[in-house]
């Protein structure tokens, strides 16, 4: 049997408020197994699913070390839908990154707490 990624855990000074950043910019609801501990899922997710991925967010005491805790990809279908989702997603917190990618069909955005994330052009 393949084996599936079921689960993207995200380390965050407040687990809450990153959690409702990719909660608004997927579209996806939240939930809380306990302090700590945001939960970002699909509409309808029943935990467990192996065929669906789902976002924690969890909130660490230490500060980031390293540039990166996660970076994420996005996809569009269109060069509208790209341009609709990064205006979008700047309206919801995230804000334009600048990581030296200089001319590239994609977008670069960072989450409230500075995490880098692409949205991708079509194709």
């Amino acid at each position: 049997m393949p084996l599936r990624l079921v689960q993207v855990n995200i380390k965050a000074r407040d687990d809450s408020a990153l959690g409702r950043f990719w909660a608004d910019a997927l579209g996806w609801d939240t939930s809380s197994e306990g302090p700590g501990v945001t939960n970002v899922e699909p509409a309808g997710f029943t935990y467990p699913d192996p065929a669906v991925l789902y976002v924690d967010v969890v909130t660490v005491p230490d500060p980031e070390t390293v540039d990166y805790r996660v970076h994420l990809d996005l996809a569009t279908t269109s060069l509208d839908h790209q341009r609709e989702l990064v205006a979008r997603l700047i309206r919801v917190g995230a804000t334009p990154a600048d990581i030296g990618q200089r001319d590239v069909p994609w977008a670069v955005l960072a989450d409230p707490e500075g995490n880098e994330f692409c949205v991708l052009s079509p194709g």
